[in-house]
């Protein structure tokens, strides 16, 4: 099967246990994947060399029938591949990545659509999305609780 980018594979990208435990075919069609090959170029493999180590992909694309059954937003951006939700992993290195540094090495350094810090008081997760140069907002929020966003501040 084809790679994302160097550091995605498709499988990756696709994977779901919600889609796997209910039998969801979760398989992008090829504009999903060339919107996904765009954010792994644009946001993932950059960041990916700054931090320097492995990073988890949470979820990437989502087919209708599996963002209906996690209950996701019927406007995300996740639908169309333009969204992905990461989270560091334990590296061996002295200065490992947290979310929330990577968080504010996307803010400051990458160019997006969202980027929204997901719960806790350092974010347990972090979804990037991107749309193109043109059209991306560079909004940046956080969430609490499910439902409810603010935008971010310093």
């Amino acid at each position: 099967m084809e790679k994302i980018s160097e550091h995605i594979s498709y499988k990756e990208g696709t994977y779901s246990n919600t889609a796997n435990s209910l039998g969801i075919k979760n398989e992008p069609t090829e504009a999903n994947l060339k919107n996904m090959k765009t954010v792994a170029e644009k946001v993932f493999e950059p960041l990916r060399e700054w931090v320097g180590c492995p990073i988890k992909v949470n979820s990437f694309f989502r087919s209708k029938e599996l963002n209906t059954a996690i209950k996701g937003s019927a406007k995300s951006s996740h639908l169309k591949g333009q969204a992905i939700d990461i989270t560091s992993m334990t590296c061996e290195k002295d200065d490992c990545k947290t979310n929330l540094d990577m968080f504010h090495y996307i803010k400051d350094n990458l160019d997006f659509d969202q980027l929204i810090w997901e719960y806790g008081a350092v974010p347990k997760w972090l979804h990037v999305s991107y749309v193109s140069k043109k059209k991306n907002r560079k909004q940046v929020l956080v969430t609490r609780r499910k439902g409810k966003y603010y935008t971010y501040t310093d």
